[in-house]
């Protein structure tokens, strides 16, 4: 096969440098002004600033709400990135047994897709409103009294709720791809070898859509660490007070509502420790698992 090949060494790098001034800018030098700004404790209007060390970074490791935050997104993340995963792959089984009016249904759980997070966190407002919303009638048919912005777990449940379902339909596009690329002689064999629908799923579909899965894992934990910003922002309507929080959305409410630009720079700069560690832990031990064909 005949190699492309570039007569002189400008033009790649020419080629690469839009895409590379674009990462400098929006990446490099953020990130390195965090850093700097994590070692200080800074004026809110930019009138000065205060050499202090690593007393930022002792605050957040003695700081309870910071605590309450960090394990909060361990959970919210899990759950988001397990729930909308499972569901996906669920209807995507479904979808790719449906033989009369497969277009239209797919269509119906896709759709979602082209919801803005923000949106999305304002249909969940409409569904869980405390006075009206459809999901509270619902709950207080079992005797639930459900309190949006109120009660702790109440709140929760519904940033999880919406997140999962902002999620759900880009896995679902995926995940349905991958079964459809599974030649049909693999699944007439697996159906001699195994009458059992559920036995041939876990032996032979999962496994095969194990390098999808694995891409859908990271891009999922990443979509709950971070994407649902829009979603949580407005589910908490800017008043977070106990009610819970992400990570990345205390950054925000720290810097810019509590103006603490020191204490928020740290913590964006641990935030952005421990994804970089759960980059390598999935790449160094969770792809070795899997097998591309």
């Amino acid at each position: 096969m005949k190699r492309a090949g570039f007569t002189s060494a400008w033009l790649p790098a020419m080629l690469l440098l839009p895409q590379l001034a674009v990462i400098a800018i929006f990446f490099y030098w953020p990130a390195a002004h965090a850093l700097r700004s994590s070692f200080y404790l800074q004026d809110p209007f930019g009138f000065g600033e205060t050499f202090v060390g690593l007393s930022n970074f002792t605050s957040l490791l003695t700081s309870a709400a910071y605590s309450r935050a960090a394990w909060f997104t361990v959970f919210f993340t899990l759950i988001v990135t397990f729930g909308s995963l499972a569901i996906a792959l669920l209807l995507a089984v479904k979808a790719d047994k449906v033989i009369r009016g497969a277009k239209t249904y797919r269509t119906l759980l896709m759709w979602v897709y082209a919801v803005a997070p923000p949106v999305a966190g304002v249909i969940g407002l409409i569904m869980f409103n405390q006075s009206w919303g459809p999901l509270v009638e619902f709950f207080a048919l079992f005797g639930w009294d459900f309190r949006l912005g109120v009660d702790y777990f109440d709140t929760a449940f519904a940033m999880v709720t919406v997140s999962i379902w902002k999620q759900v339909p880009v896995n679902f596009i995926f995940f349905l791809s991958g079964l459809q690329s599974i030649p049909k002689s693999v699944k007439e064999a697996a159906l001699i070898d195994n009458r059992s629908a559920s036995g041939r799923f876990w032996d032979i579909t999962f496994p095969l859509l194990a390098p999808t899965g694995f891409f859908l894992l990271i891009t999922n934990i990443t979509y709950a660490m971070f994407d649902t910003f829009g979603v949580i922002d407005t589910v908490l309507k800017g008043q977070p007070g106990n009610n819970p929080m992400t990570l990345v959305y205390k950054v925000y409410v720290d810097g810019f509502r509590g103006n603490d630009l020191g204490g928020s720079s740290a913590q964006s700069v641990v935030l952005m420790v421990l994804v970089l560690a759960l980059t390598v832990f999935q790449f160094r031990m969770i792809e070795r698992r899997i097998h591309y064909t």
